[in-house]
């Protein structure tokens, strides 16, 4: 999900974390809407693409699995999977059976993500991971907490708010307080979006990534320019229009301009729709030829590339997308 984050401040993180050993700071990760398990919002620049619905079918890293493979077999991986989603094997998937197995995928993310980074971080093996050994994975051995080798004045301080941010939500997942993290407080530390003791820190991290002017609440030219940036000479696209409605009737709800920690919180950590449901009608509206209201394994395969990519489709996409080089 586009989450929110504008294309340009990941780039940036990615190009300020390559210029010193090892940084893997979590601001680095940082996303805005948190739906479920790594299943948020469509990416309004995106909205004809399918990457979003193969991310949300199969997990993000299952659905890398597929870009490599050619069309023939990545139709028959997906039989396979069908017959899985198929829980009462009566060759139908119905809305209930796919969101189960789209919940299934997203959870399968994140733990997928915490047993990827813990032997990196678990440096001493004790089955636990203490904030020196994640500072010192992270920022490199020669951190001393000011970045005073760090030569450049902009990334030094962009380190030092990196450090501040990691320490703040590392003592928050510690709910211990003992300054080592087991693995369900790890977790807590790498996806604090999933856990509600957590909350507070999501919240804060987004403000602070979207206030501008320090006023500690988020306003419309904020909430916009966290997605667009205008180009000279290029005119607004009409989904930014959109976003600027979206402000106005659902995010700032007590309609003084700008979203406080509440507004902000129903905005990114919203409690009461069900995303992996949504994406599951969606799947279904978009590939029912029969309009059952269910899918056949044939109706699958039939629509292969809207739950799953291939080399074919991938390479088609770069074609398509070729303004982004």
């Amino acid at each position: 999900m586009m989450l929110m984050m504008s294309r340009r401040s990941l780039l940036g993180l990615l190009a300020l974390c390559a210029s010193v050993a090892f940084c893997k700071p979590t601001s680095e990760k940082k996303e805005r809407v948190h739906h479920s398990k790594d299943l948020d919002e469509r990416d309004p620049i995106d909205q004809n693409g399918f990457q979003f619905d193969h991310d949300a079918f199969m997990g993000r890293e299952g659905s890398k699995t597929f870009d490599q493979l050619t069309p023939e077999e990545s139709k028959e991986r997906l039989g396979k999977i069908v017959d899985r989603i198929d829980d009462d094997q009566d060759g139908l998937v119905t809305a209930d059976e796919l969101t189960s197995w789209i919940k299934r995928a997203q959870n399968r993310y994140v733990d997928d993500n915490v047993k990827k980074h813990w032997n990196e971080y678990d440096t001493n093996r004790d089955g636990q991971i203490s904030w020196e050994e994640y500072r010192n994975a992270t920022y490199g051995f020669h951190v001393d907490e000011s970045f005073s080798d760090v030569s450049n004045d902009e990334d030094k301080a962009s380190y030092r708010k990196m450090l501040k941010r990691d320490v703040r939500r590392f003592e928050k997942a510690d709910k211990d307080g003992d300054k080592v993290a087991t693995r369900e407080e790890f977790t807590a530390f790498l996806h604090p979006e999933e856990f509600d003791y957590m909350k507070p820190i999501v919240v804060l991290e987004t403000i602070e990534d979207i206030d501008k002017d320090g006023d500690g609440m988020v306003d419309e030219k904020e909430y916009v320019g966290d997605m667009y940036s205008p180009v000279d000479g290029e005119s607004e696209p009409d989904w930014v229009k959109n976003e600027q409605e979206q402000f106005r009737r659902f995010r700032d709800l007590n309609k003084d301009g700008k979203m406080d920690k509440e507004e902000v919180e129903r905005w990114i950590l919203p409690g009461d729709y069900d995303h992996a449901m949504a994406e599951a009608k969606h799947l279904i509206h978009e590939s029912d030829k029969d309009e059952d209201g269910k899918l056949s394994k044939e109706e699958f395969l039939e629509n292969y590339n809207r739950f799953v990519g291939s080399a074919v489709t991938n390479f088609g996409e770069l074609l398509d997308n070729h303004d982004e080089f």
